[in-house]
């Protein structure tokens, strides 16, 4: 299990988790944060602070989010628009640095 950002952070971008994370495991896209799935260790600390509610266990996604389980794997395991590369597992969030990009659905997305 992991914890994964659904559809409330589209456009919200607060970036409370991401302070919060003790790990740097959250990463800027363009619309929404991504949370990379082998670098979490579980903890659960960006949840609560979450200010939409946006952040849930990748089994306890709402039924009408589950694209984005999908989307935050997608976001690490293939090429982001304009990159011949998979960004995969850099590490750290802060090293990656804002990435200003998303995953076709999620550029697409529409509340």
């Amino acid at each position: 299990m992991t914890f994964v950002i659904g559809a409330p952070c589209v456009d919200i971008m607060d970036r409370a988790c991401v302070e919060e994370c003790p790990v740097d495991c959250i990463y800027v896209g363009g619309r929404m944060a991504y949370i990379q799935p082998t670098e979490c260790v579980d903890c659960g600390a960006c949840e609560p602070v979450c200010p939409v509610e946006a952040i849930y266990l990748d089994t306890d996604m709402p039924s009408d989010q589950r694209q984005f389980v999908a989307e935050n794997a997608r976001f690490f395991a293939e090429p982001l628009p304009g990159r011949t590369e998979a960004l995969g597992s850099p590490g750290s969030a802060a090293k990656a640095g804002e990435l200003g990009v998303d995953t076709p659905f999620v550029q697409a997305f529409t509340k």
